[in-house]
């Protein structure tokens, strides 16, 4: 094999790894994104991280449902009551997946979702010389590296958006609870100076008489 098929196989699984992007969206009751898979044998890569919920005074750990289904409507996989969590499977069938969140919650989530497929097409588009070999099976090894670094990092700067908004919200209920405990020691100081001020009138009315 001559150099620059080489150099075309690198750029092949360079390009193949990409930048992981994920999706955010908001879920009252249930949404189902999809996922078209092209090539049989790929590994399928998700995550997703429940950011926040629609209201800054409801913090909650309960978490949404994940049902994954297949092109022919099988379940593949469940995951139950996860404010976060990753799952990956060999796809044994081409066409479109869906994925089902389900959120149980009476307040609306926001839920940073990412998937990904890993395809290295130089497998089937290139000649399989055995003196590369080696060579082919090290660039595929470091172009799903790459991808398992972007894709972790992706998600945990899901968490650590979840996280930055769960003390944001912490913060602003402190703040409130504050300037309401704040608002009733000074209602109950002016009503106090008030009674105090109608009882030394009246006192003063009697002793005049």
């Amino acid at each position: 094999m001559e150099l620059k098929h080489v150099i075309i196989i690198i750029v092949v699984v360079v390009s193949r790894v990409g930048i992981t992007e994920g999706i955010r969206f908001e879920i009252d009751r249930q949404e189902c994104p999809s996922h078209n898979v092209e090539y049989e044998g790929d590994t399928l890569h998700l995550s997703f991280v429940v950011i926040k919920s629609d209201t800054p005074w409801h913090i909650t750990d309960d978490g949404v449902d994940l049902v994954i289904k297949g092109p022919s409507g099988d379940q593949i996989h469940e995951i139950r009551d996860k404010i976060s969590g990753k799952y990956e499977f060999v796809v044994r069938k081409r066409g479109v997946y869906r994925f089902c969140f389900t959120n149980k919650s009476p307040y609306h989530e926001t839920i940073d979702f990412d998937v990904h497929v890993a395809h290295f097409a130089f497998y089937d588009q290139h000649a399989k010389d055995e003196h590369f070999s080696p060579l082919l099976e090290q660039i595929a090894r470091l172009g799903e590296a790459l991808h398992n670094i972007q894709f972790e990092q992706h998600w945990l700067d899901a968490q650590t958006d979840r996280q930055a908004i769960v003390n944001e919200n912490m913060s602003n209920r402190a703040l409130q609870k504050a300037m309401l405990e704040s608002a009733f020691l000074i209602g109950a100081s002016v009503l106090q100076a008030f009674l105090l001020k109608h009882l030394f009138d009246r006192k003063r009315g009697i002793s005049r008489v």
